[in-house]
């Protein structure tokens, strides 16, 4: 993961490696052992926020992009304009033990039913 130059002072200069404190003087790199003043440190704070799409691209999780997603066709009737095909959509609403939702979208009128 990188990290930005106001944040260099908390890992090693010659691996990277984040720092921890041998002693209240001294900051020591667990991987290669190297040992510097821990003037530099004490003292300081930083924060920093992790977005959600961070944590995706993080787990190698990617988001449907709906508008780009082909939704299947089936002759329905809709109930508003009489129009003969809908689009439908099946989602696990409730527990996994219970059945999906389908979703019925009018191609027409974009009137929307469900069924359980």
């Amino acid at each position: 993961m990188a990290y930005s130059r106001g944040h260099d002072f908390l890992f090693c200069n010659l691996c990277g490696t984040m720092l921890s404190f041998s002693s209240t003087k001294y900051v020591e790199c667990p991987l290669c052992k190297s040992r510097r003043s821990a003037k530099g440190i004490i003292g300081r704070e930083i924060s920093y926020t992790v977005t959600a799409e961070e944590i995706r691209k993080q787990l190698g999780i990617s988001l449907i992009d709906e508008e780009k997603m082909q939704l299947s066709k089936e002759r329905r009737r809709c109930e508003k304009c009489g129009n003969d095909e809908a689009w439908f959509e099946s989602r696990q609403m409730r527990s996994a033990d219970e059945g999906q939702t389908t979703f019925y979208t009018c191609t027409k009128c974009h009137h929307q039913t469900r069924e359980n």
